[in-house]
């Protein structure tokens, strides 16, 4: 999470709100806990995505790292919903 310039404490603190805001968006209630895994998992998940498959360097910051845990939790949840069937 270094790398991403926000720090150790800020990746939990954002990938929270990351978490918080997939979980709402794809109404999949789930604990506070959870939800910040899905948001640094997500996040690291989605820059990987970025990085090989579309060859996009995505920026440092808050907002981008709140970006794309966003979306990587979203497709987390996606993921884990379509292996649950």
């Amino acid at each position: 999470m270094e790398g991403s310039g926000v720090g150790w404490l800020g990746a939990v603190i954002i990938g929270g709100i990351a978490g918080w805001l997939a979980e709402k968006f794809m109404n999949s209630p789930m604990g506070v806990f959870m939800n910040i895994i899905l948001g640094i998992v997500g996040a690291v998940v989605a820059n990987w995505l970025l990085v090989h498959l579309f060859h996009a360097q995505p920026s440092d910051g808050k907002l981008s790292y709140l970006i794309t845990g966003f979306v990587g939790a979203c497709l987390l949840i996606a993921v884990a919903r379509l292996v649950r069937r």
